[in-house]
Parts: C-alpha cells; structure tokens; sequence
C-alpha cells in the first residue's frame, strides 16, 4: 500500500511539472530590438546642448584672447554656424545609424542570432565621408554575414551561446519576455519577445 501511495505521488508530482518545464522551453521565440543604437545615442546626445553651449563659450574665449579683443557680431555668427553644422551633424548620425538584432530560438539547442547594421547615406555625408569610402562602406555591410548559428544551453536564467569559437552569454528575464546582453562586451543591449 505504502509503495502504491508513492508511486501515485511521484506520477501526481510530475504531471505537475510537465506544465513547468514546457513551458520553460524556448523553441519558436523569437527575441528582437530594431536599434539597440538608440539608447546609446540619445544618452550621448542628451546632454549635447549644454555641451555645444560650453563648446562655443570656449571658442568664443579662444577666438577673443587670439585677438586680444571682443569679437565682432561677424565673427560670433561664423562660430554659430560651425556649432549648427556640428548639431546637425550629431542629428544625422543620430537618426541614420541602426543595428537591429534578432534571437530566433530553432530546435532545444540551437538559435539563429541576425544582425543588421545600416547608416544611412545622409548620415556618412554629414560625418563627412567621401564617395568613393560611404560605396566601401555600404558594399562591406552587404557583403558581412547577417545571421549566425549557434548553439546553445539554458541554466537558470542565463542562455549560454557558442558558435564553435567564442562563448557568450545572455539573461532572459523572470517572465521569459526580455533578453538582456552586451555587444562587444560595451554597448548593453534588450531584446523583446515578438513571436
């Protein structure tokens, strides 16, 4: 009696589990942010009027004591427009610049990791690069691999990639609707579930 008592717990206890552990499988979820950029930019452009303010106010400082008097209303304009050009600058960069990344979890132990990167024409312009480099630019991220295999473990809360040579590692969140990594081990990045 006492064994048939445990043998019905034990079968109760895993039906119980069966739910848990499906749904701790990731197969089919697909993880994506369309500019993990962003974030970065709007922090280093966040603070830019201040910064082009002081910039000017040391230009200004500059410009006086090189001449040994105040400057003309001429001359303060010509600084101005240097400034402007430099914002608008920081904007293009700002609003051309995308990397979009994409987790796509395939089989139990294999993923495919996308990466698109892209800058816009305008934005090479403004950041002052050529012709001939913005053609070298865009056919050398045509040409760039733009999704990876790799394979993959889940323990805890951390999914451990490997694509045969370097390992990384990311964090889901609690709920399983976010991932949390780093790109180049610098720039943070989230992905959110999609699918």
């Amino acid at each position: 009696m006492k064994i048939r008592v445990f043998w019905i717990t034990t079968l109760l206890l895993a039906m119980l589990a069966l739910p848990t552990l499906a749904q701790t499988s990731l197969v089919g979820r697909v993880y994506k942010n369309d500019n993990i950029l962003k974030k970065e930019l709007d922090d280093a452009t966040k603070d830019a009027s201040k910064k082009f303010a002081e910039a000017k106010a040391e230009a200004v400082a500059k410009k006086e004591k090189e001449k040994g008097r105040k400057l003309t209303a001429a001359e303060t304009a010509e600084i101005d427009k240097e400034i402007k050009k430099a914002q608008a600058t920081l904007e293009a960069l700002k609003k051309g610049m995308k990397t979009s990344i994409s987790f796509t979890f395939k089989t139990a132990d294999h993923a495919v990791m996308s990466v698109d990167m892209s800058i816009s024409d305008d934005a090479m312009k403004a950041a002052g690069i050529g012709w001939l480099k913005r053609k070298a630019m865009k056919a050398a991220m045509a040409i760039a691999p733009s999704s990876q295999k790799v394979s993959y473990v889940i323990q805890g809360d951390l999914v451990i990639c490997s694509d045969g040579k370097e390992k990384d590692t990311l964090r889901l969140s609690k709920d399983r609707q976010f991932i949390y990594g780093k790109m180049d081990e610098k720039t943070p990045f989230t992905l959110k579930r999609t699918k």
